[in-house]
């Protein structure tokens, strides 16, 4: 593998050559924050933070995140506010993991995280999790050529990844971590062999429906990241288990250790932090279990994970190379989409944005890029069936994994490419966080003018334009002289104004005139 530039500390390079980036990590068991300067696109790390919060043991029988880790989490969450107050929403990115995926009250409580943090929270999906984890690994560590397997422990589920140089080939994320795994078998630090027999089981079994893909795939070279891991990784050395890495042989004695001292309590390593100590058994037995499945005999620890991925991602953005493009684009060639169709609507979808925004306030940082992406998209479902073909892409952008996009951002393109023809769905739109339900009723109008300006699928110049304000509406008029010549057209503008009164938006169409 080419080398590749660790993620480094540095002095602070002056405000004209760089500007500040944050990515925050609210895992199952710690939350983390780290600040870099983004400098010539060379990332140089100036601030971490971390802070235990064990969200994840917070999970009642119910499902739902407790009152008392509710509350460690906001104040948490309002100290990493503080850092970030004075900076850009574009120059941040917030990410929830497994306890946002499964908690029943997830909502209600991102709800009260963001009012704390002060910046919007995203919940990523295991496999983007997977991915973003892979890339902030191999940008922290030079290592050999070929192929890599990463694996990421955290608290409520586990990553496994094969790549080659910068490009994941196979992404994996098991519903096991360290924090369930000990909450369920080493309660109040009970360290018995059974309870270790036991958990090593179920640790196997949750590996088993990956491990022939994996081990299908091979590897080259074994890398792991996370507290976990580097806290074994230090112990291997502390125990003089291993001279270099994690070893299986390692991991068995610190095994037995932990089962000599019978409790955590008893239990005293300088590399073991006080507050990893309820959960480390969990996450070793995790560790061991993938070690046995897979047959890896030694892993190499890195600094690198999800945060820094987030920050690469973020860095990305920022300099137009975004991942979501390219997901975007992998999608029309899958789903065999007309791609000079796709680009006259957005070319129109375009114009319409610019002329709304005068008259209505439209977040146009939000709405420029979905709205470009819908129409890319709009059509991907006629690659499944004709009938009801918006509602087929609609599903497909819900529930498939889409590298780069959050939960809500999936959503939010699902209701735009569901909602571009016919009956409105106000489900769709219901799924979506109340700060964005509002600005999703514009871009849907504006996307389904686009797709009926285009009706008939041809090149063709596009009508002037007008939008003003009319009672208290923004009345959106095309030229009459254009619209005589398209009698289509005429006709199913007529009936959008039926459909768009379900939306219950401040926006009309014309009335052609006769």
């Amino acid at each position: 593998m080419e080398a590749i530039s660790p993620v480094s500390y540095s002095e602070d390079p002056s405000p004209e050559i760089s500007s500040v980036i944050a990515a925050v990590d609210l895992g199952s068991n710690s939350f983390h924050m780290v600040v870099a300067h983004d400098h010539h696109g060379q990332l140089k790390v100036i601030d971490r933070i971390r802070e235990m919060v064990r969200l994840g043991a917070g999970l009642d029988a119910s499902g739902k995140i407790s009152e008392e880790a509710q509350s460690r989490a906001i104040q948490c969450l309002q100290r990493f506010g503080q850092r970030m107050q004075e900076m850009h929403a574009d120059s941040v990115r917030v990410v929830g993991t497994n306890t946002f995926r499964q908690a029943k009250n997830s909502r209600e409580f991102i709800q009260r995280a963001e009012e704390a943090l002060g910046h919007p929270i995203q919940v990523i999906s295991g496999v983007e999790e997977a991915r973003l984890i892979y890339h902030g690994t191999v940008h922290s560590i030079t290592g050999p050529p070929g192929k890599w397997l990463v694996v990421d422990i955290g608290g409520g589920s586990t990553e496994i990844i094969i790549g080659e140089k910068s490009r994941p080939i196979l992404m994996e994320s098991v519903q096991m971590g360290c924090v369930g795994m000990s909450k369920k078998y080493f309660v109040n630090g009970s360290l018995e062999k059974k309870k270790f027999k036991k958990a090593l089981i179920e640790a196997k079994l949750q590996l088993q429906p990956i491990i022939a893909s994996v081990k299908n795939l091979g590897w080259d070279y074994v890398v792991g990241t996370a507290g976990t891991i580097r806290t074994i990784d230090q112990l291997m050395r502390e125990c003089e288990f291993s001279d270099r890495g994690i070893t299986y042989r390692g991991i068995g004695a610190l095994i037995t250790d932990l089962q000599t001292a019978k409790n955590m309590e008893h239990v005293h390593f300088e590399s073991l932090a006080k507050e990893r100590k309820p959960v480390f058994a969990g996450g070793l037995v995790v560790l061991k279990a993938i070690f046995s499945e897979l047959e890896i005999q030694e892993m190499n620890a890195s600094e690198g994970g999800l945060r820094e991925g987030l920050l690469h991602d973020l860095e990305g953005r920022i300099h137009h190379h975004d991942t979501r493009d390219r997901t975007v684009l992998s999608l029309m060639r899958r789903y065999h989409v007309d791609a000079e169709h796709s680009a006259r609507i957005k070319t129109t979808a375009l114009r319409l944005l610019d002329k709304v925004s005068r008259v209505l306030r439209i977040d146009k940082e939000l709405a420029y890029p979905f709205l470009i992406w819908a129409a890319d998209l709009h059509e991907i479902g006629l690659d499944i069936s004709h009938s009801r073909y918006h509602r087929h892409g609609a599903y497909v952008l819900n529930n498939g994994d889409l590298p780069g996009f959050s939960w809500n951002e999936q959503r939010l393109l699902a209701c735009l490419v569901g909602n571009h023809r016919r009956k409105i769905s106000m489900e769709l739109v219901d799924l979506l966080p109340g700060r964005w339900q509002n600005q999703a009723r514009y871009m849907i109008v504006i996307l389904r003018l686009a797709v009926l300006i285009n009706r008939d699928r041809v090149p063709k110049k596009i009508p002037a334009i007008k939008v003003r304000k009319n009672a208290g509406y923004a009345e959106i008029a095309l030229a009459n002289k254009w619209l005589l010549k398209n009698p289509l057209t005429v006709a199913e503008l007529k009936q959008e104004g039926s459909y768009l009164e379900t939306l219950g938006v401040d926006m009309k169409i014309a009335e052609p005139e006769s």
